[in-house]
């Protein structure tokens, strides 16, 4: 094994994506070494390279890894050396309060934590979300590593990561979607067709994909909606309420996140609805509501992180999903780079021509 490995390291707000040498640590306790074969390109790494997301530069980013395990530490179990294996952000602990109460979606140690990760130069760089896994390899405790069908490719298997799950999740775990119901998701990038298909999985009566860009409402149908609405030229709410029969949706799904399309979100939703938060706010957004309207109307709003998956439960039935044909993910897939490009696929991304790029390894 080499001295160091490549990963992707943002030292300050916008400033450049640099591909740098880390030094290689052995595995310790239940850590979990995997060398990575595919990381997806996620709008959460931009918000931190940005500095939206928190100022704790240097940052490692990446958080959408799928690879091979490649070494165990001496407390590791459920895993075997080369276990094709996709990393999860967040996994419940089993053990706090709130796990033993049979809630582990409240869990306050879901998502993965840790330690500064020493960078060449000896200045210890923060792992976005805890995984840091856009480079050549990544160690994670054991219970975030779950094994993966390996006739999934690497570079769909990433896709699970995050993108995937936070979508899917949403519409099927957090909505508790179904066929009595009509869905709106706002927003048709990576998080949002994955909605749309978690919602059309669920047999939702309707699936309405809002979005601003003809090639991500495309995107959305082949995922399972049965109505586009181009909000750059339609009025969203008219229109929802056209296709509801003038009630309103009974699920919104908000995947872009922030105060503009939460108010298209509470427009469109009816009486009794599920109002679903899945894109990530920036640090500092509030949003005002009308409480009284929201008492008469009742219903709810939630918040989605991650999709409350259960990892060891949802990953391989999404991965079934796909080697069943159900769910289209080599349409997910607009670019795939090397390591040394992924600025080029970030900037894709932001730019609204990609609807996921990968770095393949």
């Amino acid at each position: 094994m080499a001295a160091h490995y490549r990963g992707a390291v943002a030292r300050a707000a916008h400033g450049p994506l640099a591909i740098e040498d880390i030094p290689v640590h052995e595995p310790v306790g239940d850590e979990v070494r995997i060398e990575v074969a595919a990381c997806g390109l996620c709008h959460s790494d931009v918000h931190f390279m940005h500095g939206t997301s928190g100022a704790d530069f240097p940052y490692l980013v990446g958080h959408e890894v799928a690879g091979r395990v490649s070494r165990l530490g001496p407390a590791a179990s459920g895993l075997r050396v080369g276990d094709a294996v996709v990393v999860a952000p967040m996994v419940a602990c089993g053990g706090c309060r709130q796990c033993a109460a049979g809630r582990p979606r409240a869990c306050p140690d879901r998502l993965l934590r840790r330690p500064g990760v020493p960078l060449g130069d000896g200045v210890p760089a923060t792992p976005v979300l805890g995984v840091g896994g856009l480079a050549e390899l990544v160690t994670v405790p054991a219970r975030h590593v779950v094994p993966i069908d390996p006739r999934v490719p690497s570079r769909i298997a990433a896709l699970l990561g995050c993108a995937v799950p936070s979508g899917f999740g949403a519409a099927v775990n957090t909505a508790e979607a179904g066929p009595a119901d009509d869905v709106v998701v706002l927003g048709c990038g990576g998080v949002g067709v994955a909605a749309v298909a978690g919602a059309a999985y669920a047999g939702a009566r309707t699936v309405i994909a809002v979005d601003v860009k003809e090639a991500k409402l495309d995107a959305a149908r082949r995922f399972g909606a049965t109505h586009v609405v181009d909000a750059s030229k339609e009025d969203v709410a008219e229109r929802v309420r056209e296709v509801t029969g003038g009630r309103g949706a009974d699920v919104v799904l908000d995947a872009v996140g922030g105060p503009a399309s939460f108010a298209v979100a509470d427009a469109v939703r009816g009486p009794g609805s599920r109002l679903v938060v899945v894109g990530a706010p920036r640090q500092g957004d509030t949003v005002g509501l009308p409480l009284r309207r929201l008492f008469l109307t009742g219903g709810s709003i939630r918040v989605s992180i991650w999709g409350d998956c259960d990892a060891p439960r949802d990953l391989p039935l999404l991965a079934s999903l796909y080697l069943g044909g159900r769910l289209p993910l080599e349409e997910y897939v607009t670019g795939t780079y090397p390591l040394d490009d992924a600025a080029l696929g970030y900037a894709r991304l932001l730019s609204g021509e990609a609807l996921r790029g990968v770095v393949v390894l």
